[in-house]
């Protein structure tokens, strides 16, 4: 038997004013500690102001030492959650495993992502409910062991809650159902394919305080987006469209970091967007 802990954090409103919503989520009531017990691979839905979440995985880790799962987000109509950089304000999803959990490493991964323009800010995120596929680490194949940490993630609607929520599972037990692995294999299904000749970024540059990409894209494909991931510590502005012809197109997006402005190596990961397609990819600065 063992205990799983899911508490959801208070909720206080956080009225955004400028400057941006991130730098107004100054204010995290405590956790209230809400034990039950199981004896699962995967959690029970915990209720927020603004939906639900919980863990999903397949139970026992792979022959690489891997064992596979979602963090499900269930959103309310007209809330929203962020992207792994949601850009000039927001709070990204992260995983933090105790010193006790049986993990040694964790790695969250993301489908791609919409733009959204509000009166504060330009940012990425999703406005339907989603799925990130995650990825613990444990020390060897086919092995059991508790898992345990905490899920941050901000959920928001006029009001922008951050939310912090322990948990801890079994991986060693049986899933609940036959379709918490079929949650986890569809999560991972809905990640973008890996960057390719005629669907990358074909370079970038420094002009000043902006960043300039060149892009390609499919033929005969929709609206296109992009978005970037730095390294922790570089801000870059949410990439906008310059243009587009054919299956070329450009996009700028403002430097906010003195290391971003640099002529030091830093290699930029992104998700290029092309209507219903999207891929992943890195892009060194030169």
């Amino acid at each position: 038997m063992m205990t799983f802990l899911l508490p959801w954090v208070a909720n206080r409103e956080m009225r955004p004013q400028s400057p941006p919503m991130l730098r107004n989520m100054t204010t995290l009531l405590a956790v209230l500690a809400l034990a039950s017990s199981a004896a699962a691979s995967s959690t029970s839905w915990t209720e927020s102001e603004g939906g639900s979440i919980r863990i999903v995985t397949t139970g026992l880790s792979d022959e690489n030492g891997e064992l596979r799962g979602a963090l499900e987000i269930k959103l309310k109509p007209g809330w929203k959650t962020y992207w792994r950089n949601p850009g000039e304000s927001g709070v990204p999803p992260l995983i933090n495993l105790s010193e006790q959990s049986d993990a040694t490493g964790s790695e969250l991964f993301f489908p791609p992502p919409e733009r959204f323009t509000d009166p504060y800010a330009t940012w990425a995120g999703y406005k339907d409910s989603v799925s990130l596929p995650i990825i613990f680490k444990l020390p060897g194949p086919e092995m059991a062991g508790i898992v345990e940490g905490s899920v941050f993630l901000g959920i928001c609607d006029t009001i922008c809650i951050p939310v912090e929520a322990p948990f801890s599972f079994d991986a060693g037990a049986d899933p609940d159902n036959s379709g918490d692995a079929i949650a986890v294999t569809e999560a991972f299904a809905t990640l973008p394919g890996k960057a390719r000749q005629g669907f990358q970024v074909n370079s970038v540059k420094r002009e000043g305080t902006r960043l300039r990409f060149k892009v390609e894209l499919p033929e005969d494909t929709g609206e296109a987006a992009l978005f970037v991931a730095p390294r922790e510590g570089v801000q870059i502005d949410m990439p906008e469209l310059q243009g587009r012809q054919g299956a070329e197109a450009s996009f700028s997006a403002e430097i906010l970091s003195e290391e971003a402005m640099r002529n030091a190596d830093l290699t930029l990961e992104y998700t290029l967007v092309a209507g219903e397609e999207a891929v992943d990819g890195q892009i060194a600065l030169p």
